[in-house]
């Protein structure tokens, strides 16, 4: 059966997941369409892709310079063009692939336009997925995870009832310092950071993976994305990354599934579902998967982890607030501004100096985030004079 060829927006188009997204698009030639790309600086790579997929319209950050492109392309700029792009009228499936605050308005845009919003931009959910969810809701948006675990979940709970399911599990890899000791962790350098032992990602979210932001930031995802409460979701480490949920179940069984660490696989899952999309990817065999490790998360080792736990609890702009001060600190980190174990301590210390309100509008979500960024500059500075 010859399909209608799905027409797609992906906004962050040269980062390491947009590429992602682009090699499944091109192992399915036919399928998909690109209707709009987004890059932030690097407009060589952006002209590169465009050039190979034919796409009519991009759009990148007011700063960029913009390398030469086929006539005929369009070229907008800045956050409001983002926006713009993730409620084209013309596309089936708007890609998030944006890092950080930059997805919240696009995102928003989205779901306002009843979008399928494939979604790897995390911290839209994180610090707005109270206000996402109930608008998703009311326009019949719909929105399909673009992360490994996320992915599994849903997969997994597809026909079960909510009255079956009695918690979630997400597996973490513990990052590329899960074999340091604790005194070893003042020392490491970005290089130690960025060489994840199973994953390729960028830096900030191979960063947070390392202090396991990242993972608490997915349990706060996987509350609004389920509907299941937050004291009902688990992290477990894995440090083969092949598990990457369990469902339990009321009855006790624990469900579960497994694929190769390859985000393809999730990316094929939101672009072809409910179609089961034909691939190689993941061809494993079950007397392959060698050794499988499970064990508790010590939060003494990964204490930003407990501090975004805590402000998902608090909800609000707490969230907002910690999500925030982790961009900050990460690039601060990266940057070689900070060591890695004072990555804590902005947190901490924005959380502490910014307090969060309740609220339904994004407006004060993004003014938490303007608030909590100052507050969490001065703290770098202040940190890294010591």
């Amino acid at each position: 059966m010859e399909h209608v060829r799905t027409r797609v927006a992906l906004l962050g188009s040269t980062g390491s997941i947009g590429r992602s997204v682009l090699d499944v698009v091109a192992a399915h030639p036919g399928r998909f369409e690109l209707v709009a790309m987004t890059a932030n600086r690097n407009t060589a790579l952006l002209a590169e892709q465009v050039s190979r997929f034919g796409c009519p319209l991009v759009v990148v950050s007011d700063e960029a310079d913009t390398a030469p492109l086929p006539s005929g392309v369009r070229v907008r700029r800045g956050a409001g063009a983002l926006a713009d792009v993730a409620a084209l009228p013309e596309a089936d499936i708007v890609v998030n692939a944006l890092v950080g605050m930059s997805g919240l308005a696009p995102a928003a845009a989205a779901i306002e336009a009843g979008k399928r919003l494939a979604l790897a931009n995390k911290e839209s959910l994180v610090v707005a997925g109270g206000i996402l969810t109930r608008r998703r809701a009311q326009t019949g948006a719909e929105i399909m995870p673009v992360d490994s675990e996320h992915s599994s979940l849903q997969r997994c709970l597809v026909g079960r009832a909510p009255g079956e399911v009695a918690r979630l599990i997400l597996t973490a890899s513990g990052g590329a310092l899960r074999n340091h000791s604790r005194s070893e962790l003042a020392r490491v350098t970005v290089e130690d950071v960025l060489n994840h032992p199973t994953w390729d990602m960028g830096p900030k979210v191979t960063v947070d993976s390392a202090t396991l932001v990242n993972k608490a930031f997915e349990v706060i995802e996987a509350r609004w994305l389920f509907g299941i409460p937050q004291e009902r979701i688990d992290v477990v480490l894995h440090a083969q990354s092949l598990v990457h949920c369990f469902v339990r179940t009321t009855d006790g069984s624990l469900i579960s599934h497994i694929s190769d660490p390859d985000m393809r696989v999730p990316i094929q899952n939101a672009l072809f579902a409910p179609d089961a999309p034909p691939t190689e990817i993941s061809r494993r065999r079950a007397w392959e998967l060698g050794r499988l490790d499970f064990e508790p998360v010590d939060t003494d080792r990964y204490p930003c982890f407990s501090h975004v736990l805590e402000a998902g609890r608090r909800g609000g702009t707490a969230p907002a607030i910690v999500a925030a001060a982790d961009e900050v600190a990460v690039s601060a980190f990266v940057s070689g501004k900070i060591p890695f174990d004072r990555i804590r301590t902005v947190i901490a210390t924005t959380s502490e100096t910014v307090k969060p309100v309740e609220t339904d509008s994004l407006d004060d979500i993004v003014r938490a985030d303007t608030e909590a960024r100052r507050a969490a500059s001065a703290i770098v500075d202040a940190v890294s004079r010591d």
